[in-house]
């Protein structure tokens, strides 16, 4: 390659350098007045063109969760782990966190890394939540009658029957208890407790629904409402309503077992004010549904004129509206008093998609941002005194040569950085480390080429002939020594885990711009230096 080119290369290097790193500069100068100034999308566009910080260096959410797989079965568990992954990655990239890492941890586990985040009990909520969405009939009073007085029977039936045998269910044990129900509080342990009743659904005074929750794992056996030995399930509604005359209570739905309409049937979803007619100030949820999902709620609604039917999210009944008419379009809402922040993550949750199991916490950690912030001076410092001692080396023992080795080795780390921009990369503090040891690579391919060029001048040759036989002599073994470590680097991207990759990532960029630097413009300097003043004599 003549001179012109090598000319233009490093010219041209040196401009997509400056306008991929320039974003950078700009972010991590800017005031906290400035960017009080600027709007959100000004900054998320910033940000998205800057290097960014990991976890180790921002702080943020560090957690390990498990699949909780005890309820489902053996086809259902197997791609759990998958799809969960899946669904939580959709949920981190829709709530704004830039660079997250979520990957496997052997058959059960995910590793979950948030960098830069400032509420962690919400993205903990929004991570964890299992948002299984289901449409249920609520059933008729007459149809909710049965089922609580059948609550009752085996509750009495219970209370009566302290001699059952142990292995008695508790099913088996209401059997036995067959007379009729009076108005005695113990005939009628559950019912007993309702301060209202309006078809399908009973409310429970709040002073009294822990005890009612009580009573209810009871007659389930000790598991939840799920497992009630009746042809229907009860749901508890999602918050606490005020009935009339102040009482505070909370509402007890009587459904139908059978889901027509899942999560699945949702296409998407977006946060609305003016829904409900009781607070129209209160921002609620609309969902769109998809065509099979419109299909059968169409099917649904207009099979139920004048019915309750229940929006039950986690188990929970954030709604259940009378149906009025046929509804065609496949558009339904959730309300109930949610805050803004409350209603923008159940949007989320519901564009994203259910889990496909409960999620378990196993880790969690936070790192914060002061941890992060002396994490960052520490590995400053460390290039800082690593670098000086290279370049004090290389001046004393190099000389005049040594200075051009001292630039390469600026535009080497300038161009390391160019290229994470360029990529969008994420420094941590292997990362740094990475940094730190490209530093001491770009040192040696100088130090190979500047002894190759000390060894041809004691042997006689001319400045420009020791410099043009060093420079072939080493080259080989230069581009030897960074294509295996490059290959190392690429392997432990591959195979590592997100600390191992930000080192990987480091040490790569630094391999490229290292190969560069040290072959192309130190040499590029020798020629100019040799062709401009040709030396008899080469200060090294």
């Amino acid at each position: 390659m003549s001179n012109k080119w090598k000319i233009l290369s490093v010219i041209a290097a040196l401009v997509a350098a400056v306008y991929y790193l320039y974003p950078s500069v700009i972010y991590y100068t800017l005031s906290d007045e400035k960017k009080a100034q600027m709007t959100e999308e000004e900054l998320d566009s910033l940000l998205g063109k800057s290097v960014k910080l990991g976890l180790d260096l921002s702080g943020g959410m560090h957690a390990v969760l498990e699949v909780d797989k005890s309820k489902l079965t053996e086809d259902e568990a197997e791609g759990a782990l998958d799809r969960a992954i899946e669904v939580i990655r959709n949920r981190v990239d829709q709530y704004g966190v830039t660079e997250p890492v979520i990957q496997k941890q052997g058959d059960d586990r995910m590793v979950v890394q948030l960098p830069g985040i400032e509420d962690e009990e919400a993205l903990k909520s929004l991570i964890g939540r299992t948002a299984l969405l289901e449409f249920k009939l609520v059933l008729t009073e007459a149809e909710a009658s049965s089922v609580f007085d059948r609550v009752d029977r085996i509750l009495a039936g219970t209370a009566l029957s302290d001699t059952a045998a142990a292995d008695s269910t508790v099913a088996d044990t209401a059997a036995a208890y067959a007379g009729p129900l009076d108005s005695l509080y113990a005939d009628r342990p559950l019912t007993s407790k309702f301060v209202s009743r309006d078809g399908g659904v009973a409310w429970v005074a709040k002073q009294d629904v822990r005890q009612v929750r009580r009573l209810l794992e009871q007659a389930a056996g000790g598991e939840d409402l799920s497992e009630l030995p009746v042809d229907a399930l009860l749901a508890w509604g999602d918050e606490e309503e005020t009935l009339r005359g102040g009482e505070k209570a909370r509402a007890l739905y009587v459904l139908d077992r059978a889901t027509p309409l899942k999560g699945s049937g949702i296409q998407n979803a977006r946060v609305r004010i003016g829904m409900d007619a009781d607070d129209p100030n209160a921002p609620g949820v609309e969902m769109i549904m998809n065509s099979t999902g419109r299909t059968i709620f169409a099917r649904m609604t207009g099979n139920n004129v004048g019915r309750r039917i229940a929006i039950v999210l986690e188990g929970q009944v954030a709604s259940a509206p009378v149906v009025r008419d046929k509804i065609r379009d496949g558009v339904a809402s959730i309300t109930g008093g949610f805050t803004d922040k409350e209603a923008q993550q159940l949007n989320v949750v519901l564009k994203a998609g259910a889990l496909p199991a409960p999620m378990l916490f196993i880790e969690e950690r936070t790192v914060g941002p002061s941890l992060g912030s002396d994490s960052i001076r520490r590995g400053i410092r460390a290039g800082l005194v690593g670098a000086v001692i290279v370049v004090v080396f290389m001046l004393l023992y190099y000389r005049g040569s040594g200075i051009i080795a001292v630039l390469a080795l600026i535009l080497n780390i300038f161009f390391l950085f160019a290229i994470l921009a360029g990529f969008h990369a994420t420094l941590t503090l292997p990362g740094i480390a990475g940094i730190v040891l490209t530093i001491g690579m770009a040192v040696d391919a100088n130090v190979l080429i500047f002894e190759r060029i000390r060894e041809e001048i004691r042997n006689g040759k001319t400045v420009r002939a020791a410099i043009e036989s060093g420079y072939r002599r080493a080259f080989v073994t230069i581009v030897d020594a960074n294509v295996t470590t490059l290959i190392s680097a690429v392997v432990l991207y591959q195979f590592g885990t997100g600390p191992i990759k930000g080192f990987a990532v480091t040490l790569s960029a630094g391999i490229v711009a290292n190969m560069f630097t040290a072959v192309l413009v130190t040499r590029l300097v020798f020629d100019g230096i040799t062709a401009r003043f040709q030396p008899r004599k080469l200060s090294i």
